[in-house]
């Protein structure tokens, strides 16, 4: 599998790339041209396209031929830099191609998912504090999104909880809607974020989803699986929440 990783140069993306390559795909990466160096540790072993990843000819030329699209949508300044990203893979993806996108769990597709009070005057101030200091744009990832989610192309949208350093855990486990039960702890290994958007490459049964994710080790995690396990409770179970969580 040919994969294109935009945004290769970042936390995220750099982990996505030694994913990807642990999996033998063959790899095109794209990222600001300062920030190449960032992937010298992978010299050899990818294909590195220098560029804004809301340029289209660059990212027209990195999609070219790739069976597979991993998109970290990063809400930088106020130019319309996450939905130009999304934009241009959209349109020059490969019809059949998998096109991966990374998102927070601010994101909804449907309306149903139940922030905290805190979680969303965070969400506010963050948003204020971004366009006052002409820094983030985070109702453009919104608007990414949004042309995402109308998309007729095979896409998934990952939307991450807080996330931390660490050692891999696994595959992260996910629900539909932020505030399931599952969701609770709120965190995720990056590392592991990473492993879920490769992962989603090859997995069918996410086609046409916002999974919200969380690490498969956390306290709601477990305590979830174990809720599930309990005999008289499996075939009322949510396989799709479980589905790296084994009893």
């Amino acid at each position: 599998m040919k994969v294109c990783i935009i945004g290769a140069s970042g936390k995220l993306g750099t982990y996505m790339v030694q994913h990807a390559l642990d999996r033998g795909y063959e790899v095109v990466g794209v990222c600001r041209e300062r920030s190449v160096y960032k992937l010298a540790g992978f010299k050899g072993r990818m294909t590195v396209i220098p560029g804004a990843t809301n340029n289209r000819e660059v990212i027209q030329q990195a999609v070219a031929g790739c069976d597979g699209v991993l998109t970290v949508l990063v809400p930088w300044g106020v130019q319309q830099y996450a939905s130009g990203t999304a934009q241009a893979v959209l349109d020059y993806a490969q019809a059949d191609a998998r096109l991966i996108f990374s998102c927070g769990w601010h994101i909804t597709r449907d309306g149903q998912d139940l922030y905290s009070r805190t979680f969303k005057a965070l969400l506010k101030t963050t948003t204020w504090i971004g366009k006052t200091l002409r820094a983030v744009e985070v109702d453009d990832q919104v608007e990414a999104c949004r042309r995402v989610f109308a998309s007729p192309t095979r896409w998934t949208v990952v939307r991450g909880s807080d996330l931390e350093e660490g050692e891999s855990q696994g595959l992260p486990v996910w629900s539909q809607h932020v505030g399931d039960p599952i969701l609770a702890s709120n965190r995720t290994r990056r590392v592991d974020f990473a492993l879920f958007m490769v992962a989603a490459l090859e997995n069918d049964a996410l086609v046409h989803q916002a999974p919200a994710i969380v690490g498969c080790l956390t306290p709601s995690a477990l305590a979830h699986a174990a809720s599930l396990c309990t005999p008289g409770h499996m075939e009322m179970a949510d396989r799709s929440s479980l589905a790296n969580q084994p009893c």
